[in-house]
């Protein structure tokens, strides 16, 4: 996981001892979640199992349940950016990555589909505030990251909501998708993946008219003087 990133509870990557707590009481609730759901039943039943009183996993999770749901979806995103790591993206078109990331990040998942429905459910409901927004962004943010990008302006922003859409629905076809080796998610990422392309052609396009314009400042300045 990347230095310095925010988790569910407030601390941050490399917290220690905090962080070894959440990822026990994740891996042990992980196997029931499928069954049972993310509920505080199984929180606090994976937390006995893991040997954590349950005032350090309130003080880890301080958010209840959906603070584990959040940790979940986290962790695959760090697992992603590990599998992605030994990948020479380098050598492959932003698209290539991109789609690449992408289905890395559902791949991470594939042992784990339905605790990633029931997250994805339960981040739905008004009682989980900005959690899913928060983690939807987060998972955008990281693929865009392990792709290359190093945008900082208004296309920082716009490649990731154009990115959650696309990554939102992709995933809900995977939830469905009972194809051999998840053929159709794969078939439909790709038709998908243009809607993302469009912002770089967009961007060629303005980049090329801007070129063909005059300088503005230059012109301001044969205004003011009355140079020719």
């Amino acid at each position: 996981m990347r230095e310095g990133t925010r988790l569910p509870g407030g601390s941050t990557a490399g917290s220690g001892h905090m962080d070894d707590v959440r990822a026990k009481i994740l891996a042990a609730a992980l196997p029931n979640v499928a069954f049972d759901g993310w509920t505080t039943r199984v929180m606090r039943e994976a937390a006995d199992a893991a040997g954590v009183a349950h005032g350090e996993m309130r003080l880890a999770f301080p958010g209840g349940i959906v603070d584990l749901v959040e940790c979940f979806l986290a962790d695959g995103d760090r697992r992603m950016e590990e599998a992605l790591a030994g990948r020479d993206l380098a050598a492959m078109k932003i698209r290539e990555r991109i789609t690449l990331a992408v289905r890395t990040r559902i791949e991470v998942d594939a042992d784990h589909r339905e605790a990633v429905r029931r997250a994805v459910t339960l981040l739905a409901l008004p009682i989980s505030g900005a959690g899913g927004p928060r983690s939807l962004y987060r998972t955008v943010d990281a693929i865009w990251r392990a792709a290359g990008d190093t945008s900082t302006d208004f296309n920082f922003y716009t490649k990731r909501a154009i990115l959650a859409g696309v990554y939102s629905a992709v995933t809900i076809t995977w939830f469905g998708d009972n194809s051999d080796g998840y053929a159709d998610t794969w078939a439909f990422l790709d038709r998908r993946i243009g809607d993302v392309m469009q912002i770089e052609k967009v961007k060629a396009r303005v980049k090329k008219a801007g070129a063909m314009l005059p300088d503005p400042f230059g012109l301001i300045g044969r205004l003011r003087y009355g140079r020719s």
